[in-house]
């Protein structure tokens, strides 16, 4: 009877436990937790909610241990003599021994029994030392830097700084406001060399481009000879980069960070449906930055995506109904309201026959209003309902050949495998007089679908919701003006299958209309019936009950991170390289 605790409490230690789940057990800050085998310390920190300041560690890039600002203090059971039984707490941990030195927290991993200190007095005068010397050459002049606000070595040396300088000799001068690439510009000054910059290009962008010179106090961060930092994911190196040594020449000096209000929300330039953040102040957008999802884009997004927004603000945008009487006025527009424009576009359309009137939608609607394209197509009687195709080349990271970001959305809604196969045929009907009335929902069918200004000439009745003034909208006989991504809410689903949310982070100009709202109308107008739908989560909620992949859904529910709905096969390359690096232990993210 006497051996039958003692076998049950082996039975029972702590790490006999944790290690029938593959885990370990970490004792931080005096608290004990438990973390998959292989942890970085970094990282079994962050998961305690425990912040372990840093600037050269990034989840998603290996680890070179360059800054050391993420010192811990760090101890392990000692070894026990031999034939003698390791001591342990009344809770079974072995008493660890701290070790008199500090480690780097990013480039270490945790192991059984593992003791972590973040803080005391060994850890905090290793920070003040480390941020002493990374503020020795650094120029002191936050309030005019583009960084300040988000800056991690201004944040960092506010909490861990000795808030006076001992530092009595000359600064070294590095080069300053150095052009290195079509997009991005170089404050060599500002640079602490945390080469998280260097790693992306190298490590996610496959390009690289990046790299130091000299040595010591006088090494400077430089593009390859012969070479500019022109990758389309260059951007990227001023999201990661902790200080005001990179910044973007798109949105350099143009916005202080703390005047802006930061609305989730997904690019629309592609099928990936990249996570973004849209930045804004009042009525504008200033910038876009990619946001994390692991589950679509990591933490990256390309260049070309991220900037294609200026054309919200340009002055070819359309902010009031527009129409164009053929008696009166055959080659210009005049202003009109909206309720004159709905009544106008219900009854041209119900004086066609239903078989000759044709639908171009957009694969770059929301999921809401390809749902009610459907019902106006049906509300009309047409069959003739397609969209128009979008391809590029793909770049084997985040940008997809499919141009267009909801055509999977677009064939669960439509129920059709290809909804731009009709297209052609509708080219070709309004070319031979049997379509005399066309809809076009938000594309420019002269620029991007093959049709010609004599082909729109022939039409009795076009009618466009556009977002810009272009060829289509000159030959219209009603122009419809209608919101862009940032103007709008809705869904989408990618090309992998997963369901993503739009918000609205700023408000329309003029009298545009979002695009929901405008096919409401314009099916209440057709019909005479009373609107039912006030919100788009009125049309939410009837996609969900009539699509069988939206079943249970609604637009809240959604959330931030996106779900799936589907399993379409594609995968994006940027995460299957980023899985394979995780398995392989080289990062953490």
């Amino acid at each position: 009877m006497s051996d039958t605790p003692s076998a049950t409490a082996e039975m029972i230690l702590p790490k006999d436990l944790a290690a029938g789940k593959g885990m370990v057990n970490v004792q931080i800050d005096g608290v004990w937790h438990q973390f998959p085998k292989g942890t970085r310390m970094i990282e079994a920190c962050r998961q305690a909610e425990i912040n372990v300041p840093h600037y050269c560690y990034h989840p998603k890039l290996s680890s070179p241990g360059n800054c050391r600002m993420c010192l811990v203090q760090m101890g392990m059971p000692p070894r026990p003599a031999p034939g003698q039984e390791p001591q342990r707490d009344e809770n079974g941990y072995e008493i660890i021994g701290w070790m008199p030195r500090p480690v780097i927290a990013c480039a270490n991993t945790i192991g059984e029994n593992m003791g972590i200190r973040t803080t005391g007095e060994l850890v905090e005068k290793c920070r003040e030392g480390v941020m002493e010397f990374l503020l020795i050459n650094h120029p002191l002049d936050c309030p005019i830097c583009d960084q300040a606000g988000e800056c991690r070595l201004q944040e960092q040396s506010v909490q861990h700084g000795r808030g006076v300088s001992r530092f009595i000799d000359m600064k070294v001068k590095k080069p300053k406001h150095v052009d290195i690439g079509p997009r991005i510009r170089l404050d060599d000054e500002r640079c602490i060399m945390c080469s998280r910059c260097i790693r992306f290009m190298d490590e996610v962008a496959s390009d690289p481009v990046l790299g130091f010179t000299q040595r010591g106090t006088h090494t400077t961060l430089t593009v390859h000879p012969g070479r500019l930092l022109d990758s389309n994911y260059s951007l990227n190196t001023a999201d990661i980069c902790p200080v005001g040594a990179l910044t973007s020449n798109d949105f350099r000096f143009q916005m202080r960070v703390w005047f802006l209000k930061e609305t989730p929300s997904i690019d629309v330039n592609c099928g990936t449906g990249t996570n973004i953040t849209l930045w804004t102040r009042g009525n504008k957008l200033h910038r876009i930055t990619p946001r994390l999802n692991d589950a679509v884009n990591s933490a990256w997004m390309p260049d070309s995506h991220r900037l294609n927004f200026h054309y919200i603000d340009s002055d070819a945008r359309l902010t009031e109904p527009l129409s164009r009487d053929v008696d009166t006025s055959p080659t210009s527009h005049h202003i009109t309201s909206w309720p004159a424009a709905l009544a106008t576009a219900a009854a041209r359309i119900k004086s066609f026959p239903a078989d000759q009137i044709a639908i171009i939608a957009s694969a770059r609607m929301t999921n809401e209003e390809i749902f009610l394209t459907r019902a106006l197509a049906a509300e009309i009687g047409s069959r003739l309902l397609s969209l128009v195709p979008r391809s590029g080349e793909a770049d084997n990271l985040l940008v997809a050949a499919d141009r267009n970001p909801n055509t999977t959305g677009a064939k669960l809604i439509l129920g059709a495998e290809n909804p731009y196969s009709g297209l052609s045929f509708i080219r070709d009907s309004v070319r031979d007089g049997s379509i005399k009335s066309l809809i076009v929902l938000g594309e420019d069918i002269i620029t991007d679908a093959g049709f010609t200004p004599q082909d729109l000439a022939s039409l009795d009745f076009l009618l466009q919701t556009s977002i810009l003034a272009n060829p289509t909208a000159e030959h219209a006989h009603l122009v419809l003006p209608a919101a862009t991504f940032a103007e709008k809410r809705g869904s989408m689903v990618n090309l992998s299958g997963r369901l993503q949310r739009l918000n609205r982070a700023v408000e329309l100009p003029g009298q545009a209309h979002d695009d929901w709202e405008i096919l409401r109308d314009l099916l209440l107008a057709i019909s005479g019936e009373k609107n039912e739908a006030h919100h788009i989560e009125d049309i939410f909620k009837a996609l969900a009950e009539a699509v069988p992949a939206f079943t249970g859904l609604t637009l809240s529910k959604i959330g931030h991170q996106g779900t799936q709905i589907t399993d379409t096969g594609y995968q994006i390359p940027l995460l299957a390289n980023e899985r394979a690096r995780k398995a392989a232990g080289l990062i953490n993210g």
